[in-house]
């Protein structure tokens, strides 16, 4: 995931110093606001003396064109457009940036269109609050925007620490907005590999930010045929199915590991396979209620990979799924 250092979020150093030094430690993009401010070009302008890392621009009006001819001659890399200051505009046009838009936590991911913008920006806090808590709501609208549209990216702005993180480097973000985090309490360095690598005091559960049941792939007892797994699994897309009984109590689950021993046992008689035989009825799975930080912690007990886990209740129902696919080898 990529980190987008909020330039004016520093107010310790002087421009020059601010954009070395996070040039230094390796940063990502430089995220500048503006709200209808065309000095805020004047600043971008001096940071390209300066350094060739893109630019993360957040412009908030109504009338964006009026600044499309700076930014094709600062060419700006990334642009993206506040959808509530908006006032009817529709982009159709006319800026050699990536195009963005950007929402509140209110708005739904109904408004975006993907004719129109390459990646969507999600504000996750209360708009100009520094320093301000994640709202959950926005792992939910992270998951329905990348089932509806895969192919765009999605940007995260507000909150961001080392354990959001995790949780959105897990759900497959492309970039995180970070400014007070970045730039109060830690040295810039540690701050860096905190946000890409490391974990901290957990605020999250579980719960909060894993697949749900409707996302999650769940054979039960009504239909346990051949068919009814593969075509679980192929539909869902993670790699195995998890089998629960009529209190949607979790039996087991059936990975696509189990499904290629038991092909290659009944490879000469294919007639012979069976459901039953595939199950892995001790599953590791966690609870819905275990904090991001206990999480951790548990996965560090095994030797071996963990690409996903079913979660369940304290009655062993289930509950949904987190999958660590979108995570680089040895995050975990």
């Amino acid at each position: 995931m990529k980190i987008s250092a909020s330039v004016y979020s520093s107010k310790e150093t002087s421009l020059e110093q601010l954009i070395k030094d996070l040039d230094q430690h390796g940063i990502d993009y430089f995220h500048i606001d503006c709200r209808d401010n065309p000095q805020v070009f004047d600043d971008i302008e001096e940071i390209r003396r300066y350094s060739d890392t893109p630019i993360d621009l957040h412009l908030i009006t109504a009338n964006p064109e009026q600044y499309f001819e700076r930014i094709n001659a600062l060419k700006i890399e990334f642009v993206t457009l506040q959808h509530e200051d908006l006032s009817g505009y529709v982009y159709t046009g006319g800026c050699s940036a990536s195009m963005g838009l950007s929402i509140i936590s209110d708005t739904e991911i109904d408004v975006f269109d993907p004719t129109h913008y390459d990646f969507i920006l999600m504000m996750a806090t209360i708009p100009g609050e520094s320093g301000g808590r994640f709202d959950k709501i926005n792992f939910r609208k992270i998951r329905r925007f990348k089932r509806r549209f895969p192919e765009r990216g999605i940007h995260v702005d507000g909150g961001v620490n080392a354990e959001v993180s995790f949780i959105l480097r897990n759900m497959g973000v492309h970039a995180s907005v970070v400014g007070s985090y970045l730039f109060k309490n830690l040295p810039i360095g540690a701050a860096l590999l905190n946000l890409k690598l490391h974990d901290i005091e957990s605020h999250y559960t579980v719960g909060d930010f894993m697949r749900s049941r409707e996302e999650t792939p769940i054979v039960g007892p009504a239909d346990r045929s051949l068919r009814a797994v593969l075509q679980t699994i192929e539909d869902y897309k993670l790699g195995f199915t998890i089998l629960e009984d009529t209190e949607q109590r979790i039996e087991g689950i059936v990975s696509n590991a189990d499904l290629r021993r038991e092909v290659l046992r009944n490879v000469d008689h294919p007639e012979q396979m069976e459901v039953t035989a595939m199950i892995n009825r001790s599953p590791i799975a966690i609870e819905d209620h275990m904090t991001v930080s206990a999480m951790l912690l548990y996965l560090k007990e095994f030797d071996f990979p963990i690409n996903y886990l079913p979660v369940v209740d304290g009655d062993k129902k289930v509950k949904g799924v987190v999958s660590f696919l979108n995570l680089v080898k040895g995050e975990l």
